[in-house]
């Protein structure tokens, strides 16, 4: 009976032990769940254009692009074979009353736009659209560059209610410091939440620029994960039904993206010249920083569309035929 008593003990431990063990990998795996539901959505996002760990080397052709950079010095990078170079002719730009146009037989056929935050204040919209702007990107909000923390624009929905009031077009963009696909994630659905019902007829745009004029969080992101930052945050936006933009400087461009990465999604230039250099194709070109329109005080970034947006069945060949 004494022996019988010891096991009987013996196996209510073990049960108890048992039981212990499974509670603590429920409530684990709880936890785990809870705590981080993007790092879930990120390996659902479907993507072609995800790449190995190990993979590197892209095809290239005999041509080299120069660069020079305040970082890096002057250098040349070899031209990357599959990713589209640019279609457009330096001498079909023309200026006309301070601002650049693109032409084909004389005829303009691109549009003009700015893009504006809440840097921009009040804006008259109903003079800006006087002044012949077509198109206008508004700024959803920002990650802080030291912290990591998003932040609202505060002038995002009397920018929306402006325009669209007086008939310009619109596109979203999103001043991002993501060093994660997780972060690029999150500042995605946070675009989403903001977007509701409005009528956008251009693209939502990824943001991510390096930080000059400080120590940032950013500094030592590697390209590899730059680019796996920008094809979290465009194939989201994708899956919301939106088309994704990605926007970038030609340095940036050249030596801190994978490209070849990058061809399913539309490009926004931004080059401060009276002539763009970029080899590769883009759809937005930002040419000016420091432009001026009746109806916004102060400077405002101003920009040419070669891609008519507001008619999708039309394909980009035949706008550039």
């Amino acid at each position: 009976m004494k022996k019988l008593k010891t096991i009987t003990i013996l196996q209510s431990i073990l049960i108890l032990i048992l039981v212990f063990i499974l509670a603590v990998v429920f409530l684990v795996k709880k936890v785990h769940s809870n705590k981080i539901q993007t790092s879930l959505d990120v390996n659902e996002i479907p993507s072609e254009q995800t790449f190995s760990e190990e993979e590197e080397i892209f095809e290239t052709t005999s041509e080299k692009i120069y660069i020079h950079d305040p970082k890096t010095g002057k250098s040349w990078v070899p031209v990357l074979a599959d990713v589209p170079a640019c279609q457009y002719h330096p001498d079909q730009f023309v200026t006309r009353n301070n601002l650049t146009y693109y032409t084909e037989n004389n005829k303009i056929v691109s549009k003009f736009g700015i893009d504006v935050s809440e840097h921009d204040g009040e804006i008259d919209w109903a003079t800006v659209k006087k002044a012949g702007v077509e198109f206008a990107f508004l700024r959803v909000g920002y990650r802080g560059y030291s912290e990591g923390k998003i932040v609202s624009d505060a002038y995002l929905e009397r920018n929306i209610q402006g325009a669209l009031e007086n008939d310009i077009d619109i596109g979203l963009y999103f001043y991002s410091q993501a060093i994660t696909p997780q972060e690029a994630l999150e500042e995605a659905e946070f675009v989403l939440s903001a977007v509701g019902d409005t009528k956008i007829t251009y693209p939502i745009v990824y943001d991510w620029e390096f930080v000059t004029t400080d120590t940032a969080r950013t500094d030592d992101i590697s390209p590899k994960m730059l680019t796996k930052c920008s094809i979290t945050f465009c194939e989201r936006i994708k899956q919301a039904g939106y088309l994704p933009m990605i926007y970038q400087n030609k340095n940036t461009s050249l030596l801190n993206l994978y490209l070849s990465k990058l061809t399913d999604y539309d490009f926004w230039l931004a080059e401060y010249n009276s002539s763009a250099t970029y080899y590769y194709n883009y759809q937005i070109w930002q040419y000016s920083s420091s432009g001026t329109v009746p109806g916004i005080k102060g400077e405002v970034d101003m920009n040419i569309c070669f891609k008519d947006y507001t008619n999708p069945d039309k394909k980009e060949s035949d706008e550039n035929a």
